[in-house]
């Protein structure tokens, strides 16, 4: 096996992996372990199946709904935070522990877990609409190469 860098300084990735508290080694199973995670999230992703794009367009645009699911509806267990007194739940259940925290929460964008209705109603802030040329090198045009009409 050869190992390439192919973004970046040697010293900063030095510097990334050793502050890092999951591994010091470059290691693709966290790639792999991200592509099925984005693969079971996003039908038209998944291998062998009836859900596929014929267009890029749809399928760019099932991407992004479900990378916003992913970061702003769908709590994730490593990130919930513990109550400092545990809740009641309705009937006689056993009290609530944990606070549900997503990625957008964890991260400081937003202060509760949205709902499906809520991430689909969201109007995009006419400030924001105007810095998208500044960012726009971050969205590279897809080749024509890579996909068939």
């Amino acid at each position: 096996m050869t190992r390439k860098r192919v973004w970046g300084s040697a010293d900063e990735l030095q510097a990334r992996l050793a502050a890092s508290a999951t591994s010091t080694t470059i290691n693709t199973s966290f790639v792999e372990r991200d592509n099925l995670t984005w693969r079971e999230h996003n039908r038209r992703l998944t291998r062998k199946t009836t859900a596929f794009s014929k267009e890029l367009l749809w399928m760019e645009k099932q991407l992004w709904l479900s990378l916003a699911y992913y970061h702003f509806c769908l709590p994730h267990l490593s990130l919930r935070e513990e109550l400092p007194t545990p809740e009641p739940t309705r009937g006689n259940g056993s009290p609530r522990k944990w606070r549900p925290v997503t990625p957008a929460m964890a991260v400081g964008m937003t202060d509760h877990v949205w709902t499906t209705a809520e991430l689909l109603g969201f109007r995009v802030p006419a400030p924001f609409l105007n810095t998208l040329e500044t960012i726009k090198h971050l969205f590279p045009a897809l080749d024509d190469a890579h996909h068939v009409n």
